[in-house]
């Protein structure tokens, strides 16, 4: 894995390396391309570190040893962030860092799989981010991203897309599924939209009035 920075353009989404699953090679020097900042929380550092990716930024609370002399040595240029508060995740640091920076927009990976509770905090922990930091999750199987009110995207025939809401959501109209929907509600544990797919070549558009709605792109 060759390090990134080909790209260095500020409105490309910055990328940040979680400590979940690994991904595809492939899919993570892709992403690497087109990333102007890659992030990495120090659980997954030494991972990192052994792909030989160039890191901008090394966040975390280091609660598991930490000797920042020798990152500094093997990265330099690094910017290390030590955030101790214990009441965000280092991934919710993350983004605060780059909202802070004013960067728009940030592709996630390494975020899912190995602990199921990582997992779902992550998955649903982004709707808090509304309107401040676009957030794409991704992984070998799935691209996850928070919905606007109104939605439009052009699918192949047969993309499987599911609809996750985030606690509820009301008013969820679709166009181009093969199992549409139409003023309908969606509850997180008892009733969602997984396992829809694209009817045919085209747009699909999604709206919805009320509530945080995730859509998964996803890949068997």
């Amino acid at each position: 894995m060759s390090s990134h920075h080909i790209v260095r353009d500020d409105q490309e989404p910055a990328l940040i390396i979680a400590n979940g699953a690994a991904c595809n090679p492939e899919l993570l020097g892709q992403l690497l391309e087109w990333s102007p900042i890659v992030i990495v929380l120090d659980s997954a550092m030494e991972r990192v570190m052994k792909l030989d990716i160039k890191v901008d930024v090394l966040l975390g609370d280091f609660d598991r040893g930490f000797d920042p002399n020798y990152y500094k040595e093997k990265q330099y240029p690094i910017e290390i962030i030590h955030t101790p508060d214990q009441n965000k995740t280092d991934l919710e640091k993350a983004f605060d860092y780059l909202i802070e920076k004013k960067i728009p927009a940030v592709n996630v990976v390494w975020a899912t799989g190995r602990r199921a509770d990582h997992t779902i905090t992550n998955l649903t922990n982004i709707v808090r981010y509304r309107n401040l930091l676009k957030i794409v999750i991704l992984d070998d199987h799935s691209k996850v991203f928070l919905l606007n009110r109104k939605f439009e995207k052009w699918y192949t025939e047969g993309t499987p897309i599911s609809l996750i809401p985030i606690g509820t959501v009301t008013g969820i109209a679709s166009e181009n599924l093969f199992y549409p929907l139409t003023n309908e509600s969606l509850t997180i544990g008892y009733k969602t939209g997984s396992s829809n797919h694209v009817t045919k070549d085209g747009i699909v558009k999604i709206e919805h009035l009320e509530g945080d709605l995730l859509l998964m792109e996803c890949m068997d």
